[in-house]
């Protein structure tokens, strides 16, 4: 066995992580910790992935505040045993579900987010009186130091541990004997992440991604749309799971679509996006070289440019995209966004049902028929109506995928149970000993036995 899971082991077998006040105190730490790291994070987070202090704060450090403040407030009460109805046929007894910690749990968290990604989990874990494993992606070393060493600072190592490393690390600890597996990556990943899982029958929970479509209707407010769909595309240079892949548009919105968002990226990024500060950028150069071979069968409707020296692209709008396209076939995980023309509703339902079933489906409209009606029959995670990204936010919303875009949800309640057994007791008395159900079956009891199932 591992020596740290070992050390976790012994810790959760003494019992100490389930004491309510244990957890609540581990999450305050947690919390002064965010606060007294959250310069040098953003440092580091500016350093790995070009993002600004601003963005870093909205979108990592603020929702884990948010995060941690919506836990401390409900796990009492998430924590609670629940008290089951019993049916009359078994008087005296009665049932009750107890909530329990699964136990060791391993966290591994992906490179777009790692702050966010790798502690918004571990709070869940924490609240549901687990003890945990981080695994940090290699892509953001200087982020995984400084988490290093303030997870060192204020938890001991048999009770959250951070591991660096690359993909060999990771297969290493699929193969130990983790109580529960918490994995956010790509499908590719996750799929190898539940093989290893279903070979030791370990509770797993993927949150993957996929191609999250924005439609937008004949009645959409063209340029409100424009502006939060180009948001949902800047923030961290798309390199986002819900960030908006491709753009379904009413025919006859398409132009007024394509120059309302060219001019939405100009008001947030100015003339050169490539060298705007507050634009984050792309993680590798194996990345951007991916993300130039997909715009090669596509025409540039705006945008368009990128720099290997600044390791930006341009949020660009794409034509020319047809559901058999490459760039229609992988989820882009950068700032490019197809555009594709259609006549109705019918039509955009046919194109997203085409496709796996999405992480996220944003839908534009001023019709709330034409919302409830896409709200109905397109499969999807989560997502917005009239918005994009914000879902992620709310710490009361479960975020999570269905299908090829993941397995079970997290964030608030739906954390806490994603890190939880729910264990179903029935109590019996034994002063009274009800005769009925042994055998032998006299006639009596017979009747009896009609007379309660019927």
């Amino acid at each position: 066995m591992f020596p740290i899971l070992e050390k976790q082991r012994r810790r959760f077998q003494s019992q100490a992580t389930l004491d309510l006040g244990f957890r609540k105190r581990a999450l305050h730490s947690l919390q002064d910790a965010l606060k007294e790291w959250t310069p040098q994070l953003c440092a580091a987070l500016q350093a790995d992935l070009g993002k600004s202090e601003d963005e870093a704060r909205l979108t990592e450090i603020g929702m884990l505040q948010r995060s941690i403040r919506h836990a401390l407030r409900h796990v009492r009460a998430w924590s609670r045993t629940r008290w089951v109805h019993t049916p009359a046929v078994f008087f005296p007894a009665f049932s009750r579900v107890r909530v329990e910690p699964y136990g060791c749990a391993l966290i591994i968290s992906p490179w777009n987010y790692p702050v966010l990604l790798a502690l918004d989990p571990l709070v869940s874990a924490l609240a549901a009186g687990n003890t945990a494993v981080l695994k940090l992606s290699e892509y953001t070393p200087r982020t995984n130091k400084l988490l290093a060493q303030m997870i060192a600072e204020r938890f001991s190592e048999d009770y959250v541990a951070v591991l660096q490393g690359g993909p060999d690390i990771a297969r290493q600890l699929l193969h130990e004997p983790f109580d529960c597996i918490f994995f956010t990556g790509s499908p590719a990943i996750g799929r190898e992440v539940m093989h290893a899982a279903a070979e030791r029958l370990i509770p797993v929970t993927l949150e993957l991604g996929g191609k999250s479509p924005c439609i937008v209707d004949a009645t959409a407010n063209v340029k409100l749309a424009a502006r939060r769909i180009a948001f949902g595309k800047i923030i961290n240079a798309g390199q986002t799971c819900v960030a908006p892949d491709y753009v379904l548009v009413a025919r006859e919105k398409k132009d007024a679509f394509v120059q309302a968002f060219a001019d939405e990226v100009k008001r947030m990024l100015g003339d050169d996006p490539l060298h705007n500060p507050d634009y984050a950028r792309i993680i590798s150069p194996e990345h951007m070289a991916r993300l130039g071979a997909l715009m090669k069968d596509a025409r540039v409707l705006c945008g368009g440019r990128g720099s290997m020296d600044t390791m930006r692209v341009e949020p660009t709008l794409l034509g020319g995209v047809t559901q058999l396209s490459p760039i229609m076939q992988q989820e882009i995980f950068g700032p490019l966004l197809p555009v594709i023309e259609i006549k109705d509703l019918d039509e955009a339902e046919s194109i997203v049902r085409g496709l796996p079933k999405p992480l996220a489906c944003y839908i534009f409209s001023s019709s709330l028929r034409n919302r409830r009606r896409l709200l109905r029959s397109l499969p999807f995670g989560g997502g917005c109506e009239n918005d994009t990204l914000l879902h992620l936010g709310v710490p009361g919303l479960p975020f999570g995928g269905v299908g090829p875009s993941g397995i079970g949800a997290y964030h608030g309640k739906a954390g806490f149970d994603a890190f939880s057994h729910r264990k179903s007791v029935l109590t019996n008395t034994t002063l009274l000993d009800i005769p009925l159900r042994y055998l032998p079956f006299t006639n009596l009891k017979r009747k009896i036995i009609r007379l309660i199932t019927k």
